[in-house]
């Protein structure tokens, strides 16, 4: 029998790995091997991330998992210039979309600034708040 255990620190390398055969599986089954990471990290003098943009694409499509900027540098459009970034490399690559997911307590007003739609939610995710998943076409 296997010993089938949670933790709550798996090793990065181990996690990679898990990325590594998901994705090398998709591929074969769509027959589609385009898929590259996409990732823009600020970071000061001192080497510290203070914001940044990551995800991938694949398939003419852009998946922005994160995008966060420190409370220090807030309110001087640096989300607005990283996602116009990344949406300008996704454009780049051939994609014709752009999707994501946001909390209710997160940043959906911001992604509706930018012209991202509203697809759906998971509501009480997690408990008292929502999912929200979105998507933005790329014109080009």
């Amino acid at each position: 029998m296997m010993n089938l255990q949670a933790v709550d620190n798996a090793p990065a390398a181990d996690l990679a790995r898990l990325e590594d055969h998901l994705d090398a599986f998709n591929a074969a089954r769509t027959g589609i091997f385009d898929a590259r990471l996409l990732s823009i990290v600020l970071k000061d003098a001192a080497g510290e991330v203070y914001a940044g943009v990551h995800g991938h694409t694949w398939g003419r499509c852009c998946e922005i998992k994160t995008l966060w900027v420190a409370e220090t540098e807030r309110g001087r459009g640096l989300g607005s210039e990283l996602l116009g970034a990344a949406e300008a490399e996704a454009l780049a690559r051939g994609c014709r979309q752009v999707v994501l997911r946001t909390h209710s307590f997160q940043a959906p007003d911001f992604y509706a600034r930018h012209g991202y739609r509203r697809l759906g939610a998971v509501e009480d995710y997690p408990a008292g708040h929502s999912e929200i998943q979105l998507v933005k076409p790329l014109a080009g």
